[in-house]
């Protein structure tokens, strides 16, 4: 039937009777009863990356690899003798090559959807586009500072007292036992991020003379293994720091010249290698974390059996023992080389105007250029 006002049979048969069945053929954005709050998924920003050694040569210069040159260090002097001329050393320097290549995610909506939407669609996308190029690069950054091989073990503050040893004002000093393996924290857990942990980084760095980043070494956390950190006395947060300065992003406090910032970016793992799908932390609607307490553990290495510890909260949608690989990095840990900074770009026009695109698009590499200046740090 045409319609009396267009003169067209776009109109329905019966243009009062609304078929809401039909509605559900139409985006989501667009609703009976509109709102402008829309809520986007939470999502981690830049951590890693603030602290990668930034390259810009080849915005100038054509290439697709950026040379990183670092001297050696010249041997020990020694004490001369009069007459005896000096004897000349040569300089040795060793390059580490990174290579760049094209990086960028695209997004598309048609021309109905703008149209028809409450929302500004093509801004609420180059958000999401933001935040999806933030957690790309922050991702590649933690994959190229978890290329180094310096790898330690968290510690089980609960083991000493848990197999019979009384408890005392000095129990939460107490160092307690190491992890001998990844093996041992998957099958027994209980092995957490703590201070005694902290000051083994610090050692392994200061013994390799890597630079700090400024006065301090940064170490990127989990969440959870944060939450174990607070616990410990000696942990600073930043509220309570005596003098107040120019604070890190995402920075939480500190403790023996370790910076801490806090980030979901840390990868999570059972083994390396092979690497575990990254684990969701999120409580399912509805549902609350519960007290399960925790199973007994058998002896296994050095670890010894441990009775069942009752009233310890477990998170429903992580596995039991996961494991948590922090990153405490000094200076000129790792580089970025960058060709072409970010841009968002669109697609120009599509189908006669009918679909419109919108991507970010960069041209990067990163590589590690002191691998002695990290130190990986796995706790459950």
């Amino acid at each position: 039937m045409a319609s009396g006002i267009t003169g067209t049979p776009v109109l329905s048969p019966t243009p009062t009777a609304y078929q809401a069945a039909n509605s559900t053929m139409l985006t989501p954005a667009i609703q009976t009863l509109w709102s402008k709050e829309i809520l986007f998924q939470a999502m981690p920003v830049l951590r890693f990356e603030q602290f990668l050694v930034k390259k810009t040569e080849l915005g100038t210069a054509p290439g697709l690899t950026v040379n990183f040159m670092r001297y050696r260090s010249l041997d020990g002097a020694q004490q001369l003798v009069e007459g005896v001329r000096m004897e000349t050393h040569a300089l040795s320097a060793e390059q580490i090559t990174i290579s760049v290549a094209e990086h960028g995610f695209a997004i598309a909506v048609t021309e109905l959807l703008l149209n028809a939407s409450f929302d500004d669609v093509m801004a609420s996308g180059a958000r999401l586009l933001g935040r999806n190029m933030a957690t790309y690069i922050d991702a590649l950054a933690r994959d190229t500072f978890m290329g180094a091989p310096s790898v330690l073990y968290g510690y089980d503050k609960l083991a000493s007292w848990s197999a019979g040893a009384a408890r005392t004002p000095l129990s939460p000093y107490d160092r307690g036992m190491f992890a001998d393996s990844e093996a041992t924290m998957a099958t027994n857990g209980g092995f957490y991020f703590t201070s005694a942990l902290v000051k083994d980084a610090v050692e392994t760095l200061a013994t390799k003379n890597v630079p700090r980043l400024g006065e301090t070494y940064v170490a990127f956390v989990h969440p959870h293994q944060s939450r174990r950190l607070r616990d410990d006395p000696e942990f600073i947060e930043v509220t309570k720091y005596a003098a107040p300065g120019n604070f890190m992003l995402g920075e939480i406090g500190r403790l023996n010249d370790v910076v801490f910032i806090e980030t979901t970016q840390v990868f999570q793992g059972n083994t390396t290698p092979p690497a575990t799908q990254q684990l969701g932390t999120n409580i399912p609607t509805n549902t609350a974390q519960k007290w399960g307490g925790q199973p007994s553990r058998t002896a296994s290495g050095s670890t010894p059996a441990i009775p069942a510890v009752t009233s310890t909260p477990t998170n429903p949608n992580a596995p039991a023992n996961a494991l948590y690989r922090a990153l405490v990095i000094g200076d000129n840990a790792a580089g970025h080389a960058i060709s072409l900074p970010v841009e968002l770009r669109d697609g120009g026009v599509l189908d006669f105007g009918r679909e419109h695109a919108l991507a970010w698009y960069s041209i990067f590499g990163l590589g590690l250029i002191t691998d002695y200046a990290v130190v990986q740090c796995v706790t459950n």
